[in-house]
């Protein structure tokens, strides 16, 4: 150990760069308390451990400030004592010592210092005056960009919001909570679902035999809905958000990065209204098929069904806008469709695998910070077309965990993964047993954190693009019974205010509270 002098080795603290008018401010730092927080450790046995969550190296704004709580984390890793002479010793090791003031300068700081009765307190003080560094950081990086015309803006907007999000991430803490809130707060959830017809104690789907598996969607789940092309996933989560917004009022959100918000609606007017996509997209209605759609649009222009067609929509875009409708409109499901198409730009990956894995790993954060269930569609893979689907083998074709498209942490952040599997698109129109699955859809819960796993059949009716339940009763010629003309006349949905009959894009958000225009 090198002999004590009187003289007093300081470091300068380090000067972050700021902005052009700001020239001459020092950064926000609080060196007294990180004094007080740095000496409480080196006195009390467990003060290490009882910020260390809220702290890192980068915390601290003095160098030798940072180097001590180096050494200090060091030791604790090891599990050897936290004291002034083990901290001096591992500043040796380091070769930091003679850097932070040598021994001289430890001893002057626990001699300061009587106890560690506020070090929590000063330790937040300490983290946040760190939180404002890095946004004065980052504010500058964007704001010397920014004057760079040879950058993308729109690529700048997205590493702007990832960077804040990514500060917003580190400074956000959750304490340990007592067990006995938690136990109050899950006898209330048990006590709703028991006042529900089929205890069911997260948002209906719609579908019965689905809603038995699942008890509805649950608070912060996030669930994957995933199935090879034309297998109906845009359809079933559409049939889902009309019987959720429209048979139990429940606000719902749907983010279509694949359609329009008028494709979409088309497809909900095709649902409802029972009515083939080619007369909707011609207007070539009979007219009962009039008479019904003006019957029965008011059931849409009335349900709480938010849409947004954000093309190329990162997750960044997602949290932000997601936030506001459950703030502002009550939203209780967020639907995406679907999540290949989403993006989280503003930070750089390997791969594309990497990518989906923050995707999906956000949107389960989401879910939880907002307590509300999120759906994301997903494609899979080809390795479905490649198994046997002869008539032999009519599981052949049925989707697997493993054939999740581009990342193997969509299957490991999901609550639940659902896959959507149409036989009859592979020509298998018997499952061997006797059961005839031509118009048929199975639903296969594949993962269940929180239950079990099991499959259902939905009916799939193909030309309105629904499904519904099994068992509910479908006239396929029911309407064209009831014809007394067929004549077509012209068009009237030139008249018809699409975008008003939804409810204003969330694209247009000075046009959401307006009311619907009547049909």
């Amino acid at each position: 150990m090198p002999t004590p002098t009187n003289k007093r080795k300081t470091t300068q603290p380090t000067i972050i760069k700021v902005g052009a008018n700001e020239i001459g401010k020092l950064p926000p730092q609080a060196l007294e308390l990180e004094e007080s927080v740095i000496a409480a450790m080196m006195i009390e046995k467990d003060a290490f451990n009882s910020v260390s969550d809220l702290l890192h190296p980068e915390s601290f704004y003095a160098d030798k400030h940072r180097f001590i709580f180096e050494a200090i984390r060091s030791l604790s890793a090891k599990e050897a004592p936290i004291d002034i002479l083990s901290v001096a010793e591992e500043l040796k090791l380091m070769g930091k010592l003679d850097q932070v003031g040598g021994i001289i300068y430890l001893s002057d700081l626990t001699r300061r210092i009587a106890s560690a009765a506020h070090l929590h307190y000063h330790a937040q003080i300490v983290a946040q005056k760190a939180t404002a560094r890095d946004l004065i950081t980052m504010a500058c990086q964007i704001e010397e960009k920014g004057y760079d015309e040879t950058q993308d803006v729109d690529e700048l907007v997205e590493e702007a919001t990832a960077k804040i999000f990514e500060i917003s991430q580190r400074a956000q803490k959750r304490d340990v909570t007592h067990i006995y809130p938690v136990i109050t707060e899950a006898f209330e959830r048990m006590h709703k679902a028991a006042e529900n017809d089929g205890n069911i104690s997260g948002i209906p789907s719609g579908f019965t035999a689905l809603d038995k598996i699942t008890s509805g969607w649950q608070k912060s789940d996030l669930v994957i809905i995933a199935a090879r092309p034309a297998m109906g996933k845009t359809a079933f989560v559409l049939s889902m958000a009309k019987n959720i917004a429209v048979d139990f009022n429940i606000p719902v959100a749907i983010f279509s990065l694949e359609m329009s918000n008028v494709q979409l609606v088309n497809r909900l007017i095709m649902n409802v209204c029972e009515i083939e996509g080619s007369k909707i997209r011609n207007g070539r209605l009979t007219p009962t098929e009039w008479d019904r759609l003006e019957n029965q649009i008011n059931v849409l222009q009335n349900a709480p069904i938010f849409v947004d067609d954000t093309p190329g929509l990162s997750v960044f875009e997602l949290q932000s806008k997601a936030r506001k409708l459950v703030k502002d409109k009550k939203i209780q499901l967020i639907i995406i469709d679907y999540l290949q198409l989403m993006n989280a730009n503003g930070s750089s990956f390997g791969s594309r695998e990497q990518e989906v894995s923050i995707i999906s790993r956000s949107l389960k954060g989401l879910a939880k910070e907002l307590d509300i269930p999120i759906i994301a569609l997903s494609q899979l893979s080809r390795a479905v077309e490649k198994r046997d689907s002869s008539n032999s083998n009519v599981d052949g074709k049925k989707p697997l965990l493993s054939d999740l498209r581009e990342s193997g942490a969509i299957e490991q952040d999901a609550d639940m993964v659902c896959f959507i599997h149409r036989p009859e698109y592979y020509k298998l129109y018997d499952d061997g047993n006797g059961k005839d699955l031509r118009g048929l859809g199975q639903i296969i819960v594949a993962k269940h954190r929180n239950g079990a796993t099991d499959e259902i059949w939905l009916r799939f009716i193909g030309k309105y693009t629904r499904f519904q339940n099994e068992d509910a009763a479908y006239d396929d010629n029911l309407y064209e019974n009831m014809q007394t003309n067929t004549q077509t006349r012209t068009s009237r949905m030139n008249s018809m205010p699409i975008d008003d009959a939804h409810g204003a894009s969330l694209n247009d958000s000075s046009r959401i509270d307006e009311p619907p225009t009547p049909f």
